[in-house]
């Protein structure tokens, strides 16, 4: 049986894949979760090669008394000869504080955290278990169920909670023994909000009939997280079948083509596209799906969006568009090019250049209002909507493709083979659209 007495054995072992790391970040807290893991990480260094140790404070200042946290964090990390890093961050209100906190905490962490660094937190099997069990009453699929992950990219390093096997109790026997003094906030009384009551009022009940109740709910998190893993695989498989190449990649957009995801069953779909989204947006819940829904059986001359947290889905040339960013902003007016041998560089839109000769005379570029023409050898004057429908280019691309004019003449529509040129091949018009930031952890 596990005790406090092997607790460091057991914390180096789960920390053996991170010992060439170039920094252990404690996130500390200042209560009886984190402050046993610093001491736990200070006594191995005294006798193992760990990485440089420091430690992280976020101070969210959300009631009176936690004004006086930073002060106890800093006796704590002096006493212990660790670097300590108080960091103010401002919550923002909403409906849920405790997501709002978690929020700016961990945007605090993703800001000091550098490459190959890790960040240790001390959330342990509890935890787990309370996690699994909130999200369970929430209506949580496999994926929300699967609880905490034991590490996780973050920013530019890694997460790692290495105390998930470990319980609250073994925690608070080895900071007895060894004396420690930790920060009770007095928030974890107040049973508002839902982790408390289940905490304090929910799982003694349980513990009485079932004394391993907290334990168990852990293994059945372990279970939905190696459930997920099958999940992910086999939406990779199937998003293979959709990530087939098509004309308009140059735009850097992520797309996948939507027929192979048509032939997938519902349930399938619903994965894949999860997985695939999960980098980029908050997903939707059960009843958001309808919109997916929409869009894929919108008739084929429709425009169909589903519009999520973080962006956009479009249907287009038999393809699903990720838009997200300066994408879904409209782009309007006239931006004068004064010297054509320099790439323009155009608000929310990327970049042109002008290879070989340019043309003479004033230039700019435009953005399509609406009845364009456009001059061409041997086809004479045509529509330029005609032209991108010959083209078949994307409805959300065509507010955005720069046209070159010089002074009231369109001379040429960036990236289109046979519109984007001269038909002497004397100069090139070519345009690297901006990219979206996809960087969602």
């Amino acid at each position: 049986m596990n005790s406090s007495a092997d607790l460091p054995t057991r914390l180096l072992t789960k920390l053996s894949s991170w010992r060439n790391a170039a920094a252990w970040r404690i996130a500390f807290s200042g209560g009886l979760d984190s402050t046993v893991l610093l001491h736990l990480l200070v006594s191995l260094s005294k006798t193992q090669t760990l990485p440089p140790l420091s430690a992280i404070h976020v101070h969210h200042g959300l009631q009176a008394v936690a004004d006086a946290w930073p002060e106890h964090c800093r006796s704590v990390c002096e006493a212990l000869g660790v670097p300590l890093q108080v960091i103010e961050v401002q919550v923002q209100p909403g409906a849920s504080v405790e997501r709002a906190a978690r929020e700016a905490r961990y945007g605090a962490f993703v800001a000091q955290l550098h490459s190959n660094e890790v960040l240790l937190t001390g959330q342990h099997r509890d935890d787990q278990a309370e996690t699994l069990l909130f999200r369970l009453l929430r209506g949580a699929g496999v994926r929300g169920l699967s609880a905490m992950p034991g590490q996780r990219p973050l920013g530019r390093g890694q997460l790692v909670r290495p105390l998930l096997d470990v319980s609250r109790a073994e925690l608070q026997a080895y900071a007895t023994q060894q004396g420690l003094s930790w920060i009770d906030d007095p928030s974890n009384d107040d049973h508002r909000y839902a982790r408390n009551y289940l905490r304090q009022r929910v799982f003694p009940v349980l513990a009485e009939q079932w004394p391993q109740a907290s334990a168990t709910l852990a293994r059945s998190a372990a279970h939905m997280d190696e459930a997920q893993a099958l999940l992910d695989d086999l939406a990779r498989i199937d998003l293979a079948q959709a990530a087939t190449p098509g004309s308009f990649d140059w735009l850097g957009l992520r797309s996948l083509a939507l027929a192979p995801l048509r032939a997938l069953s519902p349930a399938r779909q619903r994965n894949a596209l999860s997985h695939w989204l999960a980098s980029m947006t908050l997903l939707p819940d059960s009843d958001h799906w309808s919109g997916w829904d929409s869009l894929r059986d919108a008739a084929d001359d429709a425009q169909p969006i589903w519009r999520l947290a973080g962006g956009e889905l479009h249907r287009a040339g038999g393809r699903v568009w990720w838009l997200s960013d300066h994408w879904l902003c409209s782009l309007s007016g006239t931006v004068d090019w004064a010297d054509p041998a320099v790439a323009l560089c155009l608000p929310d839109n990327g970049r042109v250049v002008l290879s070989g000769t340019p043309p003479a005379g004033p230039l700019s570029v435009r953005y399509r209002q609406g009845g364009e023409v456009m001059a061409l050898a041997e086809r004479g004057h045509r529509d330029l909507k005609r032209l991108l429908n010959e083209k078949a280019v994307p409805a959300f691309v065509r507010g955005r493709l720069p046209l070159l004019y010089q002074g009231e003449q369109l001379l040429a529509v960036a990236n289109l083979a046979g519109l984007d040129a001269l038909a002497d091949g004397s100069w090139q018009l070519i345009w690297t659209p901006g990219s979206q930031d996809l960087g969602l952890s």
